[in-house]
């Protein structure tokens, strides 16, 4: 088989089929399973591989763990082979770890993603069948119809009022219609009208059509293989990334150093070099990858269970950031079930003309299933056996209307619905309460206050045209124009019941609600009032037209509905958000939603959108309702907490205890701990750690947005640093000046002290209650209590000598004891003064702002949320 013919909109029909060894039926399962193994998975990049030997090896790819390893295995051939094996032997234990952690969170992810995925419909042994998109091959005939995304290049077999949005590939605003036939090889992109490219979806109509390239070897393929297209960093692989260069720099500065001074004192320069390496793995939180990964993956799991499907993981933490939820108003905040009212005509009578022209409409036209049509179709039920459909322009959002050429009983008439504004823009007469035509301009002022009315009692208004043109069989966007303004159609969809104590909820979560909806403004305001919004600001799409960029970005903050909005202006709109400093998100599942979403910090969508929307989204709501969401929102904010708490356990203790062992190795005569001690240390700190996806979160961690600050880690890591080392050096002093440690000694008091002190400082920096007052998660607590009594026995069983660990004498274990107990309570005094601390410096930091920005300014943000520093 001919992978891809060559120029294939240039060649007969019946040849590419041949070429591509397939039919009009489609291909059999077993030929399509072939295929799929021959030319791979349709997907622009490879899937992430999650198999058990990626995994694994995952583990194992940290640069200093690899050169850890590397050194070992030098120290086998020239050192201590015991030692080594050891030390390797910890490594697999922490790799091993963290594989079994990551490996269930991978496959409950995928099992997740299964339940969003985007499919389409295609022809296997001549039967119709649904199958994800990564499973269409070059030969498969696909159908599609309005809402779904184009899954490859294809050639179309058969068509029916067919237009397609190629602005993706082209950038033509309006939807392009498409034919059979054969185009001139040479023709551009944008005139290949017998032909579908992936990355294109369909506005309306539905055709069947044959794929010819899938995955990189189509038109999209090729452009973002060209461009290196990936996913833009969200907010928390941002904080990552700069919390690892913070450590990246401290680890590199110690080592360094380290290793130099222990060259320079003559000592032993492999076991040295390992003692600095051991000490970069102790200062490295190398299970953070894994804790990540099960962190967000028990989220996901969670927030599954409260009909809320993450896509992408990494949005979960901004999710929970989220300060601002832009979203429409249909199905969101009112109910989402449309009832036509009335179908009236100029004097607000109901019409028998409105009330068939309308059915009309709606029941010929072949876009997106939408509910403004399926209210007419159920409300309006009328005899059409003496009309045919002729043709069709779809609805666009630049015209903002939907014209139908029927056939009837006196000829060819055109009916045309849509927004007011837009109907009237291509009609120069106005059928009046008599039934007689007269020019609109004398019927102008009393067709607006009709509107004003309907809108201000909270309906949607549109405007229904017609004219009759003969003969005539097919028509262009040209053809509106001249027409006769026939009536109104008035449809009403109430609030959600209890929607305004949701919003409500999001408001004391500290995410704001702001609406975006093509609706007037009247409607708008009046919706607005009814949800709980109070006297809303409601900014208007001209008045968005008219302003600049800078403006715009002054008074978004102040704005609470947006109506009458362009599609291209939402995407104007998040941007204007996100610059002001809030973490946007935006719900959509239409077809004109796509852009805002990429532009969003947190894309949201529903089950039921439109496949270009699923596809755009890092989260999918099972439910189009805020209730969902809010609970989502909270998921969100305890996955965050339990990773940021990880982060400040491992690196406040780890710091703590690598700068003391730094610092006691250039003044003892001996190293205070051997590479493996130093490698245990770090495996045991780390066990309860790993149950902390599950731990609990306190109430006003969740209570609102919160984000990366890597300032803050590193003050917190320095604070507690310096307290960890002071008890440190206590023990230090009791060892050598009390008990007269020798070598062994030291290093077992040590070791014992190390890892019962960073054990039960998990318990305290938890959580910025005191610890008594914020209950762990048992198996946090458990874990914490064995890795206690596994630390205190270990010197007296039989892997003592292999570690280097000798007996400890009584008074030292109560010695310890004593110490821990001081340390605890020194931590929690710590904390408060830290937090306080923290707090002030916020306040104060805030009120430097007010000098610059003037009080005005500052208030006005205060007011809208948003915090001044």
């Amino acid at each position: 088989m001919e992978k891809q013919p060559p120029s294939f909109w240039s060649v007969p029909v019946p040849e590419v089929l041949s070429r591509l060894e397939t039919t009009p039926e489609g291909l059999s399962f077993a030929e399509a399973e072939s295929r799929r193994e021959r030319w791979g998975a349709n997907r622009l990049a490879p899937k992430k591989r999650t198999d058990v030997v990626t995994l694994l090896l995952g583990q194992f790819s940290s640069p200093i763990v690899l050169i850890l390893i590397g050194a070992a295995a030098i120290s086998i051939l020239l050192h201590d082979a015991t030692d080594a094996a050891i030390i390797l032997a910890i490594v697999l234990a922490s790799g091993l770890l963290g594989f079994w952690q990551e490996r269930g969170a991978a496959g409950a992810v995928e099992r997740l993603l299964a339940l969003v995925e985007v499919k389409v419909e295609v022809l296997r042994e001549g039967s119709p069948h649904e199958v994800p998109v990564a499973d269409v091959v070059p030969g498969d005939v696909v159908l599609v119809s309005a809402g779904a995304t184009v899954p490859g290049d294809c050639l179309l077999l058969e068509v029916r009022d067919l237009f397609v949005d190629e602005a993706a590939l082209t950038g033509e605003t309006f939807p392009v219609e498409k034919s059979l036939g054969v185009v001139p090889a040479a023709a551009a992109l944008a005139k290949r009208t017998n032909a579908l490219f992936m990355g294109t979806h369909v506005v309306s109509g539905n055709a069947k059509a044959v794929a010819v390239a899938t995955g990189k070897q189509t038109e999209f393929g090729k452009v973002s293989e060209r461009l290196k297209l990936r996913p833009a960093e969200t907010e928390f692989e941002h904080g990552l990334r700069r919390f690892g260069f913070l450590l990246l720099e401290v680890t590199l500065l110690l080592v360094i150093g380290i290793f130099a001074f222990n060259v320079y004192l003559h000592r032993h320069v492999v076991e040295s070099f390992l003692f600095a390496l051991a000490l970069a793995v102790g200062l490295t939180p190398q299970l953070l990858p894994a804790i990540v990964s099960v962190n967000l993956a028990h989220g996901a799991k969670r927030m599954a269970d409260c009909k809320v499907i993450v896509k992408r993981l990494a949005s979960i933490e901004n999710f929970g950031s989220m300060s601002v939820l832009c979203s429409d108003k249909t199905g969101t905040i009112t109910a989402g079930v449309v009832t036509l009212r009335a179908a009236c005509d100029l004097a607000g009578n109901e019409s028998d003309q409105v009330r068939l022209f309308a059915y009309l409409n709606a029941s010929f036209e072949t876009g997106f299933m939408n509910p403004i049509d399926t209210a007419i179709r159920e409300k309006l039920a009328a005899e059409t056996s003496a009309w045919r459909k002729l043709d069709e322009i779809p609805y666009d959002f630049v015209r903002k209307r939907l014209s139908i050429l029927a056939g009837g009983p006196s000829g060819s008439v055109m009916i045309t619905k849509g927004a007011l504004a837009s109907v009237l823009d291509v009609c120069t007469r106005a059928r009046d309460a008599a039934g007689a035509e007269v020019p609109l301009p004398t019927v102008r002022d009393e067709i607006d206050a009709r509107f004003a009315e309907y809108s201000n009692e909270g309906s949607r208004t549109l405007g229904l045209a017609y004219r009759e043109l003969g003969s005539v069989t097919h028509i262009g966007r040209d053809a509106e124009s001249g027409m006769t303004f026939l009536g109104f159609l008035v449809f009403h969809d109430p609030p959600k019941p209890g929607i305004a104590a949701t919003i409500e909820h999001l408001r004391e979560l500290g995410v704001h609600l702001k609406v975006i909806t093509g609706d007037n403004v009247l409607v708008a305001a009046r919706v607005a009032s009814e949800v709980g919004l109070g006297q809303a600001r409601v900014l208007a799409g001209r008045e968005l037209a008219r302003m600049s960029d800078a403006a715009l970005l002054g008074s978004v903050r102040d704005v609470d509905v947006f109506a009458e909005v362009e599609p291209n202006e939402k995407e104007r709109i998040i941007v204007a958000l996100r610059k002001a400093g809030n973490v946007v998100g935006y719900m959509g599942d239409g077809i004109n939603d796509a852009s805002a979403l990429h532009a969003a910090d947190v894309s949201l969508s529903v089950e039921g959108a439109v496949d270009v929307a699923k596809e755009a989204a890092d989260i999918v709501l099972l439910e189009k309702d805020l209730n969902v969401l809010v609970d989502g929102v909270r998921e969100g904010r305890k996955t965050f907490a339990n990773t940021l708490k990880y982060v400040l356990m491992a690196t406040s203790a780890n710091f703590g205890n690598m700068f003391s062992m730094a610092g006691a190795s250039l003044l003892l005569p001996f190293l205070p701990l051997l590479p493996k001690q130093i490698l245990l240390t770090n495996l045991l700190t780390d066990l309860p750690e790993m149950t902390i996806a599950g731990d609990a979160v306190d109430t006003e961690m969740v209570a609102t947005p919160r984000r990366w600050d890597i300032g803050f880690i590193r003050s917190f890591m320095i604070t507690f640093g310096i307290l960890s080392s002071v008890f440190d050096y206590l023990t230090f002093g009791a060892l050598l000046f009390l008990l007269r440690a020798d070598t062994a000694l030291f290093r077992t008091g040590w070791f014992v002290e190390s890892v019962i002190s960073a054990a039960l400082i998990v318990l305290v920096v938890r959580s910025r209650r005191p610890f008594f007052t914020s209950k762990p998660s048992r198996p946090l607590l458990l874990a914490t209590l064995s890795v206690v009594v596994i630390t205190v026995l270990l010197p007296y069983t039989p892997l003592a000598g292999l570690l280097g660990f000798v007996p400890l004498p009584p008074l030292f274990l109560a010695f310890v004891a004593a110490v821990v107990a001081l340390y605890v309570v020194s931590a929690e005094v710590t904390k408060a003064l830290f937090y306080r601390h923290a707090a002030g410096a916020r306040t104060g930091h805030g009120s430097a702002r007010i000098d610059q920005m003037g009080l005005k300014n500052y208030l006005a943000m205060q007011s809208t949320g948003n915090k001044a520093d």
